[in-house]
Order: structure tokens, then C-alpha cells, then sequence
């Protein structure tokens, strides 16, 4: 990006607002908050269950072990007593369960907004944008691959969203930008367009330090403060069954020394990547997280550490993964039961299997999301925009899924299960008394504007009347939507000086060459 770019970027300033108008439409959005999960998690496990499926983690570590990719991890655990053969590390329950002690059951990440920063652990819950797909869906340009024009409309809706609380990894892979410079650009456009939570790819020691560096640039951070405290964060998946790749752990191993968190997601589907139990596959889901995490510890005792949950089952006929499935729902909950047992906080994902967002996409998604809440999750990932397994990030798809967070934030506030003497309203009771209505009493119009959650995207009219009117199916209005807050959006606010630092190292790290891409 040009220093005429850059200024023009700082001039920009503010913050997208909470309404857009979309036809005739205004998109009311609940403000910022993190929600807090008011009810006990659903635990499908007794406590033989949870036992159970502990001890089978513990001797897959102990018995078959794991293979570390990274030479420098299997030395760093060989002196940490573990028993190492080439690749294969095995560790033992004692070792395992005494690093996992010293990572914190709760954090926070401060972005360069500290009005943006969020909690992870204890019943917060936070939701994550749609991270990853190569490819790119929408009702005017069809399915294509990703590209940088289409990555910087996600990051505008990403920032628009106070439903959304972080930006996670690239919503769309942008390949068209080359991918020796590619975090650069995406990084820049992330932490300009958007003053929320970013993550890392650990994809190489390059990007990593890279991105670290802009994060602290962007936040005006010295080096000690960006490593008083958590700043961003990267996610690492194992490649299963049992396998930890080099530059994965080679990442999250920089993020620990720097006391940056890491999400430990292994990525197993029953019957392919883990046995088509899903108590077997949880087991080894867990080993997997695990022994990253004992790794971590074991650097940087007390780094901020998740263990992440993506475990369903497939379809036995052509391989191909399900996402929303009763199997999916119980693994997520299961996982949660022993996430909860180790004391550090989970991550989980609001995922589908279907190609365009239609009704499969949003019972899929709602099913996720909600096993998600069930399981008292802490971060979930892919929370708007996903579609066809994590191949496609669609915008409407992005709209639609806000909603549900919406829906999912109302029902965590206290408010709708208070039962102080005003929300049993007794008197108001009495006012109206028998056959009368509501609409007009006070009780009400004090509180009618707060008392509800009035959906974005709903419509309560019968079919006659919304039809009448030019009415668009849900899909089509999203697409509305989405149009109107690119046409409105208005990037946050980030200082000349900090805008420029960062345009510098850009530019200095383009002209050096960027990141290797031969790994």
C-alpha cells in the first residue's frame, strides 16, 4: 500500500454504526458484549465417562505416542523427559497432566481497540468470523476463488458486526495476491479495516514474526507491553491421526515465548481421520491437543493456551465430512465435559455441509452454534459465513448467520429470565386483569423497546401482505444487506503514526522478499 493510500486510510477515521439502510429496511444490531452463558453445560458423560475417555488419551500419548514433525519440539521434550524415537514422542500422564496445571483456565486479548478486548474462559463466549475457504459465493457473482477485493468485503462486515469479536484467519483465501507477500497485505487490511482481536497463521517463522510485529506496530506497543499481555492469538490444527506438522508447531512455539495464546484444534472426522466412535474419536481428538499443550507449557509455563473441538462424522459413501449432525452435537458437548476437566478454555465451530445458504445451511449452523452454547464453549470459530464444508465463504450466508449470534447474545442476558419483582409484574397483572390486552399498559410501554429481540432479517407479516409489498426471500434480502453496509462502511479510526509504521514495514518486508513459500 501507498503512503497516499495510507493517509487517505487515516483520514478515513471513525467507526461503522450500528444501523445501515437495506431497501427499506434498518439493520438494528444489539450493541458490543461478550456474552456470558447463563446455564449449566449439557454433559452427555458420567463421571466414569469423562474418566474413561482421559485415561484413553492419556495411554495413546503414553503407549502409541506422537509424531512432532519439528526437530526442535522432539528435542525440547526429550529433555523434558518424554521418551523420543525420530519423530515419535510418548509421554506419560504425569508429565502431561503437570503442564496442563500451569496453563491459565481464563485470558484476555487486548487488540489495538482496548474497547474491543475479549475473555476467554469461565462462561464467556465469543464468536469468530469465517476463516479459511479458498473459494467465494454470492448471489450476483456465483461460486469463484478467493481475491483480495472479496477478503477486504469480509473484513468490512466482520467489523461492522458487534456480534462478530474477532477477526479471525482470512475469511476468503485471497489468491490472487502472491503468497510470499500475502499475510502482509491481509494483515494490513485487517488491522485497518477492522479494530478487533487477529489472528496468525502459523504457516512458517516469517509470518508469524511478521505478524507479531504488525500487531505491535498497529497498537503503538513497545516490545514489553506486547508481551505483558495477550495481543492476538494463532490456531494450530494436528494433521490426523497423531501428527503435529514443523511449521505449525514451529508458530505456535514463537506465540508461547512471546505469552501470545494458541488454540489447539485437531481436526478429526470419525471414520476418516479417527475411529467412527465418537467417544474414540474425542479420545484421540484429545491426545492430539494435549500433547501440543504440554509442549507449549513446558516452553512457556503459563502461556495462554484453548483446546479447540472440530470432530464429526462423515459420509461413509464418498468420504465427504457433515457438519450439524447429532454426532457432531454430542462430540462438541463431550469435548466440552473434558475441556472443562483440564481447567483451560475450549473453542468450537458454527459449521455446514451445504453449498449456498438455504435451509440445510441455517439448520446445519444453528445446530453447531447452539451444541456450541450446550458444550460452554468459549470461542467460536466460523461463527457467520461458511458454506460447503469450509470450501466457500458466502456474504449472505455471513448476514443470515448474524442473526442467530444475535438471537444467542439475547438469550444469554440476564434480563430474559429475571425474576425481581418487575419482570414477575404482578401489578400489571392486576391492571389488566381478565380478557383484557397488554399493548397499552405501562408496564409495557415503559419496557416494549427493550423487552424484545426484534430480528434483522425477519419478517412477522402473513404471506399476502409481505408478498404485496416486494417482499424478498431471506437469502436475497441478506444480499441487500450486505451491499448497503459495504456501501456505508466507514473503517475505525487508527493514528497517523502508527498507520504510517506500519505502511513502512509493509513495504520493508515486500521489498526483503516476504515470507519463504518452499515448506
Amino acid at each position: 500500500m501507498s503512503d497516499d493510500q495510507g493517509r487517505k486510510r487515516s483520514r478515513a477515521g471513525g467507526r461503522a454504526g450500528n444501523q445501515a439502510r437495506a431497501g427499506t429496511a434498518v439493520i438494528d444490531q444489539m450493541p458490543w458484549r461478550i456474552p456470558v452463558l447463563p446455564d449449566a453445560p449439557v454433559e452427555p458423560l458420567d463421571a466414569e465417562g469423562v474418566q474413561r475417555v482421559h485415561s484413553t488419551a492419556m495411554r495413546i500419548l503414553k503407549e502409541i505416542g506422537i509424531e512432532m514433525l519439528n526437530p526442535e519440539a522432539c528435542e525440547i521434550l526429550k529433555q523434558a523427559g518424554c521418551k523420543v524415537s525420530g519423530t515419535n514422542v510418548k509421554m506419560d500422564e504425569d508429565f502431561v497432566m503437570e503442564m496442563v496445571r500451569k496453563a491459565p483456565s481464563q485470558f484476555t486479548i487486548t487488540p489495538r481497540n482496548p474497547e474491543r478486548e475479549i475473555i476467554l474462559g469461565g462462561r464467556h463466549m465469543v464468536f469468530v468470523n469465517v476463516s479459511s475457504p479458498p473459494n467465494a459465493w454470492d448471489l450476483e457473482r456465483g461460486k469463484r476463488s478467493g481475491d483480495f477485493e472479496t477478503f477486504k468485503e469480509f473484513m468490512k462486515l466482520t467489523q461492522y458486526f458487534n456480534c462478530i469479536h474477532i477477526a479471525g484467519g482470512y475469511p476468503v483465501e485471497p489468491i490472487d495476491i502472491h503468497p510470499s507477500v500475502r499475510h502482509l497485505d491481509c494483515l494490513f487490511e485487517k488491522l485497518t479495516l477492522t479494530d478487533k482481536v487477529c489472528h496468525a497463521y502459523s504457516l512458517g517463522a516469517e509470518r508469524v514474526e511478521d505478524v507479531m510485529e504488525m500487531v505491535r506496530l498497529a497498537g503503538g506497543l513497545s516490545h514489553d507491553e506486547f508481551e505483558a499481555k495477550p495481543r492476538m492469538y494463532t490456531n494450530i490444527n494436528s494433521v490426523s491421526p497423531l501428527k503435529h506438522d514443523y511449521p505449525m508447531l514451529d508458530g505456535a512455539m514463537r506465540l508461547a515465548r512471546r505469552r501470545q495464546p494458541v488454540v489447539v484444534t485437531p481436526f478429526t472426522l470419525a471414520g476418516a481421520m479417527a475411529p467412527v466412535t465418537m467417544s474414540g474419536a474425542v479420545a484421540l481428538s484429545l491426545a492430539e491437543a494435549l500433547s501440543a499443550i504440554a509442549l507449549l507449557q513446558y516452553i512457556s509455563p503459563g502461556c495462554p493456551v484453548a483446546i479447540g473441538t472440530f470432530t464429526s462424522n462423515v459420509d461413509m459413501k464418498s468420504g465427504a465430512p457433515a457438519f450439524g449432525t447429532p454426532e457432531y452435537m454430542r462430540a462438541t458437548q463431550m469435548t466440552g465435559q473434558l475441556v472443562r476437566f483440564y481447567g483451560v478454555p475450549q473453542r468450537s465451530s458454527g459449521v455446514c455441509a451445504a453449498n449456498v445458504p438455504d435451509g440445510q445451511s441455517m439448520w446445519e449452523t444453528c445446530n453447531s452454534l447452539w451444541a456450541a452454547v450446550q458444550a460452554g464453549s468459549n470461542m467460536v470459530y466460523h461463527a457467520a459465513g461458511w458454506l460447503e464444508g469450509g470450501l466457500i465463504a458466502s456474504p449472505e450466508k455471513f448476514v443470515m448467520d448474524c442473526e442467530v449470534l444475535q438471537m444467542i447474545q439475547r438469550y444469554c442476558e440476564p434480563q430474559t429470565f429475571a425474576t425481581g419483582d418487575d419482570d414477575l409484574a404482578f401489578d400489571a397483572i392486576r391492571e389488566v386483569g381478565a380478557g383484557g390486552h397488554y399493548f397499552g399498559c405501562q408496564h409495557t410501554q415503559d419496557r416494549y423497546q427493550t423487552a424484545f429481540y426484534s430480528p434483522f432479517l425477519a419478517d412477522w407479516r402473513n404471506y399476502e401482505a409481505w408478498h404485496q409489498d416486494g417482499a424478498v426471500w431471506t437469502a436475497e434480502r441478506a444480499h441487500r444487506m450486505y451491499k448497503q453496509i459495504l456501501a456505508d462502511f466507514t473503517p475505525p479510526p487508527i493514528e497517523g503514526d502508527r498507520l504510517e509504521a506500519l505502511t513502512r514495514f509493509v513495504a520493508q518486508r515486500k521489498q526483503e522478499g516476504g515470507a519463504p513459500t518452499d515448506f
